[in-house]
């Protein structure tokens, strides 16, 4: 699943490790979604959603679409 995270976050001026302290997560998760390697789960995705103020299909696209 492709994201938005990087972009997102670095408009913010946050680190990975402060926008894992936003979210409740670890730095590593917010790495591993960063780089594709994980998929969030549906209340993660709505919790990103919320905090940068988009919808979540704004924030993640499907690879297949």
């Amino acid at each position: 699943m492709n994201n938005m995270l990087p972009q997102l976050r670095d408009e913010q001026g946050w680190s990975q490790g402060e926008l894992a302290k936003r979210l409740g997560v670890s730095r590593q998760t917010v790495n591993a979604l960063e780089k594709g390697r994980y998929d969030p789960s549906l209340p993660l995705a709505f919790k990103i959603a919320r905090l940068f103020k988009k919808p979540i299909e704004q924030i993640f696209q499907d690879d297949e679409a």
